[in-house]
């Protein structure tokens, strides 16, 4: 069988809306929180971090959800949709609550919101897996990890079109265009995806060709019988080491993307979104990186592949700790972090999935995120206490500091690299866990 690519593109549109959404929340929330109700570093850490203390519980709950149920829409369907209607009512709040200067408005909607998106964004990410071969999930993940790139790309160009400068923009432009990206590419998606039906004509096409949608690969079949034994000692040492890697890694990022809006404001004087370049140019770096990272890694190994990129990112917020005001040439430091940040996130994950053969995948898996996400409830916190009560140039040293140590932590891993195949498609390089 090949992938349905036009029906890929449409299931995508999902997550398209969903990484929309969460580049503008990391980059205007903050912006709000200080700048209308003049709340403190330290607590906008604590409310940006909120989001992933509720996924820890939500995305689980809500996945688990959605394998259970089962109506006229589909199992993810009616998640999809009801978690979309709820979101853009309570986004919609976001803006009119800071145009009249509202901080319990604010909160109570910023709050139902974050438990709106948490709803769905499992059974989003649900549906391609649900509707697709097991064979060409790869490809059908590479279509939806590039979907979500284009919703970030989308949003950042509204940004830098939409947010004006001057101590209080008015940013209900800016959440009408995400809210409206939300509700077309959600009203397509269903109008374009019938789940059941799809399923059913999936797994008939199956039927006749001796599979089945969830068969597994034979190398996985041959695995199966051995989940259960004791990680060896050795292995289990490198696998701790490359977890504190993850945790180190994301707290250096995660600092970064959700001060950057407020840090280039104060240190670089720059209004509005003017920001959004630098952000988009890694994201769009990241994109372009995506098949010659996977080259590379095919030739050195996905260990020295990650630490050349832990390498090129430390080098860059080492040089943006001198950097006093915006110049052009800062974006060629962004492109090399989104550089730097793919080389990472390619490898990483396999590297995981790799030294936990014959053991619990699916447990390894929920482990990996949840480093990864308490990395990303911790920085906020931390790193917005330093800038509010030493100074916001602790930025990128903070940065620094934290991606240097991945890089120890990652040169004391001594299993799970291996130098990946090469890529049956091109499309296949973009097939990235998040």
């Amino acid at each position: 069988m090949k992938l349905n690519y036009r029906r890929t593109f449409f299931i995508g549109l999902a997550f398209l809306s969903i990484s929309a959404f969460w580049q503008m929340y990391d980059n205007i929330i903050p912006l709000i929180l200080q700048g209308t109700f003049g709340i403190g570093e330290t607590v906008t850490g604590m409310i940006m971090a909120a989001d992933n203390v509720l996924a820890l519980f939500l995305l689980p709950l809500f996945g688990s959800l959605s394998d259970k149920v089962d109506t006229k829409a589909g199992k993810r369907m009616p998640f999809i949709v009801t978690g979309t209607i709820l979101a853009v009512i309570f986004l919609m709040m976001l803006p009119a609550a800071d145009r009249s200067v509202n901080l319990p408005l604010f909160v109570i909607a910023l709050f139902a919101l974050l438990i709106s998106m948490g709803t769905y964004r499992s059974p989003a990410v649900a549906l391609m897996p649900d509707l697709t071969p097991n064979k060409l999930r790869s490809k059908g993940n590479a279509i939806i990890n590039l979907m979500g790139a284009v919703g970030g790309v989308y949003t950042l160009i509204m940004i830098k079109l939409l947010v004006g400068g001057g101590e209080h923009p008015d940013y209900m432009p800016l959440f009408l265009s995400v809210a409206a990206l939300m509700v077309v590419s959600v009203a397509v998606l269903v109008l374009t995806i019938n789940e059941k039906k799809v399923k059913a004509k999936v797994e008939a096409e199956l039927i006749e060709s001796g599979e089945s949608i969830g068969e597994a690969p034979e190398e996985e079949k041959k695995e199966e019988g051995t989940s259960g034994k004791a990680m060896p000692k050795e292995i289990k040492r490198s696998m701790i080491y490359l977890l504190a890697s993850i945790f180190l890694w994301f707290t250096a990022y995660n600092a970064v993307t959700t001060a950057f809006s407020r840090y280039t404001k104060v240190v670089w004087k720059l209004e509005g979104g003017g920001f959004a370049d630098c952000l988009m140019v890694a994201t769009v770096a990241a994109i372009i990186s995506y098949i010659p990272i996977g080259n590379i890694a095919s030739r050195i190994g996905r260990k020295k592949t990650i630490m050349g990129g832990i390498v090129l990112m430390s080098v860059c917020y080492l040089a943006a700790i001198f950097a006093n005001a915006y110049h052009p040439v800062i974006n060629l430091a962004f492109a090399a972090i989104g550089i730097g940040w793919a080389a990472i996130n390619v490898n990483s994950y396999p590297m995981i999935v790799e030294m936990s053969k014959g053991q619990d995948i699916g447990k390894f898996t929920g482990t990996y995120y949840t480093f990864s996400m308490t990395a990303q409830i911790f920085t906020p916190v931390l790193s917005g206490f330093l800038l509010e009560n030493i100074s916001y140039r602790t930025l990128f040293p903070y940065a620094f500091v934290f991606s240097a140590l991945a890089f120890f932590t990652m040169s004391k891993v001594r299993h799970g690299d291996v130098k990946p195949g090469k890529k049956k498609s091109v499309l296949e390089n973009f097939d990235v866990d998040d």
